[in-house]
């Protein structure tokens, strides 16, 4: 076996993660070139990478399966995590970090993994409405920790990657993302996997130089959501108070046909005449 050779070409790809499938093919593509038995198996292979600290093992053990990445050079934890799930990017409270609506590190990295899609049946009703939001929230318990954070993997809407960006930021490397108007609209949607409510009003605060509400409003229409999210939007732009009524009156371009939730499970509730909207008394 050519260890020279090896760690040669390792060296060479520069900072870079790998699956097992990856290195199995690697190894089958070099094994003649670099002098390695036919017999030596994939699981050889990685065990002698590892031993000789030409690459790392990550594990991230979730509650259905363990997922392993193998990673050479200073790579960040957010671009081990982008090679968990292909086709899968960053949201909620990661992507407001990343794109710094937050002045918060969380320890809570959200990775957004598209579900296929689904029909979708517009027989909504007060009734139904009501029901669904009387209730806790469900999230997803996908989760790993891992050193100090916990990784948890969100099957999201199908959206075909809608509003996702590429971004290389500091400390964490090159990934995609949501943009800041489709953050906005995720965490609206879900605050719970925002830290909170008082999290996402902060967000649409910090935006408010950066952001395109015609923009958000365009990306809106096109997730087509069954529940009115566009009252809870349009609240939390008046209630930031940062935002001019031209770009408010944006959101009331929408119908608004029910009476709608800031969030799920509110039990002491005060109630917007502006946006037909309950939302926690004091908020």
């Amino acid at each position: 076996m050519n260890t020279k050779k090896i760690i040669g070409y390792f060296n060479e790809l520069g900072p870079s993660a790998f699956r097992w499938k990856n290195l199995s093919f690697i190894l089958k593509k070099y094994k003649n070139e670099w002098d390695i038995d036919e017999s030596f198996a994939s699981k050889e292979f990685v065990s002698f990478l590892i031993n000789n600290k030409i690459i790392k093992e990550h594990e991230f053990n979730f509650p259905y399966r363990k997922e392993i990445i193998y990673s050479i050079g200073n790579l960040s934890l957010y671009d081990l995590i982008m090679n968990l799930k292909k086709n899968s990017y960053f949201s909620h409270y990661t992507a407001m970090y990343i794109n710094n609506l937050t002045e918060q590190i969380p320890k809570t990295i959200y990775l957004n993994y598209e579900q296929t899609p689904k029909p979708q049946f517009d027989d909504l009703t007060q009734e139904k409405l009501d029901w669904a939001f009387k209730r806790k929230p469900r999230t997803t318990n996908n989760i790993a920790k891992y050193g100090d954070y916990r990784i948890a993997i969100i099957n999201g809407k199908h959206t075909g990657k809608l509003g996702v960006i590429e971004v290389d930021a500091p400390q964490v490397g090159k990934v995609f993302t949501t943009n800041i108007e489709r953050t906005l609209i995720d965490i609206t949607v879900r605050p719970v996997y925002a830290g909170s409510i008082y999290e996402v009003l902060r967000a649409y605060t910090f935006a408010k130089d950066r952001v395109s509400i015609n923009k958000l409003v365009s990306i809106l229409k096109k997730l087509n959501y069954v529940y009115p999210y566009h009252q809870a939007i349009g609240f939390y732009l008046e209630k930031s108070g940062v935002y001019e009524k031209s770009q408010i009156n944006l959101l009331k371009d929408f119908n608004m046909k029910f009476d709608f939730y800031l969030s799920n499970g509110i039990e002491n509730a005060e109630y917007s005449n502006n946006w037909r909207l309950f939302y926690p008394k004091g908020f």
